[in-house]
């Protein structure tokens, strides 16, 4: 194998993808299965599952909440009986979560960010790591940060501590699983074009009393280049670190955000 070679994930690799159906995880998705992986996605919205099956009918899907342990339980039954095995986990689900004050937020909306972005993580990296052990693919752990989990972000605190606690799983996990050839290795998203930024800068704009056009110039001020990432910069990341060029990388949280100096 040539280094260019190694550069792409090999074929065949069987990869599940959580919050799948959408966004980065769909395009996660896709990029695994042009690079000749067999992909599974379990999402929450039956719509954009039905939507994926139509445009990307070799990935296998299903429906689930990600941060319930019985839904987890299901997608595992599916990908044994589509996959027949695991070799890659993009751990990808999560929400953005509540704006505002810490004084005045609902504790409700704490917890459901604290249950979709990082329980998730935890049921899905319970029930793949004996499937990864049994892998002979350089078999890994993508789970899906946040630039938000190595800055600390005002009025977003239930997102940056969840994306900050992912970081230490996934830390924790390297040390823990690397004996077994298992690695584990985190991405940083910073702003990612897309409808989710656009909905995180209107509220953040009317948290603090600026319009929407300022919030978003201020965030690409933010970025030493200027610019937002795309969801395809994200997948590429992903694909890079589930290949053979990335054997020895692991329990690393791998920034793709045009490098965001603070927040």
């Amino acid at each position: 194998m040539t280094i260019l070679d190694s550069l792409r994930p090999a074929p065949g690799l069987r990869v599940l993808v959580t919050a799948g159906a959408s966004g980065i995880g769909a395009v996660i998705a896709r990029a695994f299965t042009e690079a000749g992986a067999h992909v599974h996605v379990c999402d929450i919205d039956r719509a954009a599952l039905d939507r994926l099956a139509v445009q990307a009918p070799g990935i296998t899907s299903s429906a689930a909440d990600a941060s319930i342990e019985r839904d987890v339980d299901l997608v595992f039954d599916d990908v044994r009986g589509t996959l027949g095995g695991l070799d890659v986990l993009v751990s990808n689900a999560g929400i953005a979560g509540p704006t505002g004050p810490v004084e005045s937020m609902d504790a409700s909306l704490w917890e459901r960010t604290v249950a979709v972005n990082l329980h998730s993580q935890f049921l899905f990296a319970r029930r793949a790591v004996p499937m990864l052990k049994e892998s002979q693919s350089n078999p890994c752990i993508v789970a899906m940060s946040s630039v938000a989990g190595r800055l600390g972000y005002a009025f977003r605190t239930p997102y940056a501590s969840t994306k900050w606690a992912v970081v230490g799983l996934v830390k924790s996990l390297a040390i823990e699983l690397g004996p077994q050839g298992v690695r584990a290795n985190a991405i940083l998203p910073g702003i990612v074009e897309g409808e989710r930024i656009n909905s995180v800068i209107a509220a953040r704009a009317a948290a603090t009393g600026v319009s929407a056009d300022a919030m978003r110039d201020e965030y690409i001020r933010k970025t030493s280049l200027r610019r937002m990432v795309s969801a395809e910069d994200v997948a590429a990341m992903a694909l890079f670190l589930c290949s053979p060029a990335a054997r020895n990388i692991s329990g690393q949280a791998v920034s793709v955000d045009a490098n965001i100096e603070y927040l």
